[in-house]
């Protein structure tokens, strides 16, 4: 029985795929590693914890969690969150610069998660 979830990777209305975007922006080994979380996500979904994926606390941020990437030095975040059954879809992802994730990032995913629910009413 295949228990895996399924990933979406969110296409805004002009049909770019953010996600898809910004793991082309990333070094090979950077990439592949980033790939290699997003199959843990599909497989294990929801049973994935801590240090790979945290939800996004707050009111504003309900329902949005990351995936929390780090290659090296390297630390990069991919927001996602759960819209109905054992589905998955991949919102924004950024590199971080910061301690702290920058509003406008969260803001963004939360802007992609707001449009992917009004196109996609189930």
């Amino acid at each position: 029985m295949n228990s895996s979830w399924e990933i979406i990777y969110y296409e805004k209305a002009d049909g770019s795929v953010p996600v898809e975007d910004f793991i082309n922006t990333l070094t090979v080994k950077q990439a592949a590693k980033t790939k290699w979380e997003i199959d843990m996500l599909e497989q294990f979904g929801t049973a994935l914890t801590m240090p790979y994926v945290r939800k996004i606390s707050g009111e504003k941020y309900k329902g949005l969690s990351e995936l929390r990437i780090q290659f090296a030095s390297d630390i990069s975040r991919i927001f996602y969150f759960l819209p109905i059954g054992k589905q998955i879809v991949l919102l924004h992802g950024f590199v971080k610069k910061s301690q702290k994730t920058p509003s406008g990032e969260l803001d963004m995913a939360l802007k992609n998660m707001n449009d992917y629910l009004r196109r996609n009413e189930q």
